[in-house]
């Protein structure tokens, strides 16, 4: 019975200093954080990136990008808001979250008219805008890759979908494919300008003593004639 007592009282007395040691190791940690150092937010608005994150550092805190949201008065790049306000203490070594301005809000589109697909193409990637539907036709006087017309005009408003109007250039025309066997190179050229082709001359000589395509075939524009030259002595 005396054995089992004093087992009894030194497992009290183990669990009472247990508890003992859990109550002081708690105070000891809540003292330490309740006299942490605490510092004053300074304002970062209107700060780029980097000169924000300077700032904070300097206070000892550190700088979180919470997002991004248009904003018609700060430039783009530079922070809008920020989730403490300045003049407010906080604990050291705290985040900061703020948000980058993305500058104004685009209401309209510039004009694209006139201009190729590529450069319309970088002018609304600066407003962060894109072509959604690009439609090609043939357009005998405008040059290949021009923009005809827009939907929406830089008038109307603005819409998610941009569609593009490209000239496609002239339609193919066919023609016979002229025999320019016998021919010098340059009468050859004139006549293959007329007709919207190209040459293209081998070998060394004066006179054209063979072609491909051949004579008579049917050759569209912008298709390429290759002409064989030689030097022809007359008997």
């Amino acid at each position: 019975m005396q054995k089992d007592m004093n087992s009894f009282l030194k497992a009290t007395l183990f669990f009472a200093l247990f508890v003992v040691l859990g109550l002081t190791f708690g105070f000891l940690t809540f003292t330490i954080l309740s006299f942490s150092r605490t510092v004053e937010v300074p304002s970062v608005l209107n700060m780029t990136v980097l000169e924000a994150d300077r700032t904070l550092g300097n206070s000892g805190l550190s700088l979180k990008i919470e997002g991004e949201d248009f904003d018609s008065i700060i430039p783009s790049g530079k922070i809008i808001r920020q989730d403490v306000p300045p003049g407010k203490t906080v604990k050291e070594k705290r985040a900061i979250k703020v948000i980058i301005s993305k500058g104004p809000k685009v209401s309209s589109i510039p004009l694209l008219v006139n201009n190729t697909l590529l450069d319309a193409e970088a002018a609304l990637m600066q407003k962060g805008l894109r072509v959604s539907r690009i439609i090609a036709v043939h357009n005998d006087s405008v040059e290949k890759g021009t923009i005809i017309a827009q939907n929406p005009e830089p008038d109307d408003r603005l819409e998610d979908h941009i569609t593009v109007l490209v000239s496609a250039g002239p339609h193919d025309q066919a023609y016979i494919c002229p025999d320019f066997i016998g021919k010098s190179f340059d009468d050859a050229q004139e006549t293959a300008k007329k007709l919207l082709l190209t040459v293209e001359r081998s070998g060394e000589g004066t006179i054209i003593t063979a072609q491909k395509p051949k004579p008579g075939s049917l050759v569209r524009s912008g298709n390429t004639i290759y002409l064989q030259m030689k030097e022809v002595t007359k008997p």
